[in-house]
């Protein structure tokens, strides 16, 4: 299989493209992100269950929002056969990828259990303390880096390349890997408008207005749900697009 080693910019035009999809098809891509972050958290919701249910069932969440962007992006309805095609064929194949999903968030918990900090209430020590949350968060993001490299194509590549769970995994940290600057960028951008950006305005809202302060938060929060959530779940398959197929999104 081909993978195409793309430049650093293309992490910011996965972006632009998925707000170009969702600009495109409004009502669908919001409609297929609230579903699936409603399915989300009543899995996770589940008692006792929930948190290990989750992460088995995420890979075939995951293509079948794959086939939802890729119909819309084609111009094609969102039939029942659309949204479920290579899910039946290749179900073992992404039950396993789910189990290896949950083993590797039960390996990578185990892992990030000594970056745990209990933070002291003692304002004196706030500095101290802001420096310690920043560097355990550097640590656990560097210990989820590979997880995240070797499922962020693993669920397509099994559902529309019929590969098996292990071969998937591969080819995602390979692809993943390969494209590390495109994916530096893509995480930048999204700390900078997703949480930089926002919490910026809140605190600067905050200031000005501070009987609304709680009503600002909860309105920047819904902003992202609705706007930031459908162009990260678009961005999946776009990236996808670009890595293992011809077509490559232009350099506008």
């Amino acid at each position: 299989m081909n993978v195409r080693t793309l430049p650093a910019r293309h992490g910011l035009l996965w972006l632009v493209a998925g707000w170009r999809l969702l600009r495109r098809y409004p009502r669908q891509m919001t409609g297929i992100t609230l579903v699936y972050f409603f399915v989300v958290l009543v899995v996770n919701l589940i008692p006792f269950v929930g948190p290990f249910l989750l992460p088995l069932v995420l890979p075939t969440l995951t293509a079948l929002l794959g086939n939802a962007c890729r119909a819309l992006d084609h111009d094609q309805p969102l039939t029942q056969d659309i949204l479920i095609s290579g899910l039946e064929a290749q179900r073992i194949n992404l039950l396993r990828l789910g189990g290896l999903h949950l083993l590797g968030s039960v390996i990578l918990l185990l892992a990030s259990q000594p970056l745990m900090i209990e933070l002291n209430p003692d304002q004196s020590k706030a500095a101290e303390q802001l420096s310690d949350v920043i560097s355990h968060l550097g640590l656990f993001l560097l210990l989820a880096s590979p997880v995240v490299m070797a499922f962020w194509f693993a669920p397509l590549l099994t559902a529309w390349n019929g590969m098996t769970a292990l071969k998937a995994l591969f080819f995602s940290f390979v692809a993943s890997w390969r494209n590390w600057r495109a994916f530096t960028v893509y995480g930048l951008v999204i700390l900078g408008v997703g949480v930089v950006l926002p919490g910026a305005v809140i605190v600067i809202a905050g200031l000005l207005l501070p009987s609304m302060a709680g009503v600002l938060a909860m309105l920047a929060r819904l902003a992202l749900v609705l706007l930031l959530g459908p162009i990260l779940v678009s961005s999946i398959y776009i990236s996808y697009r670009d890595v293992f197929s011809e077509s490559v999104v232009a350099d506008e």
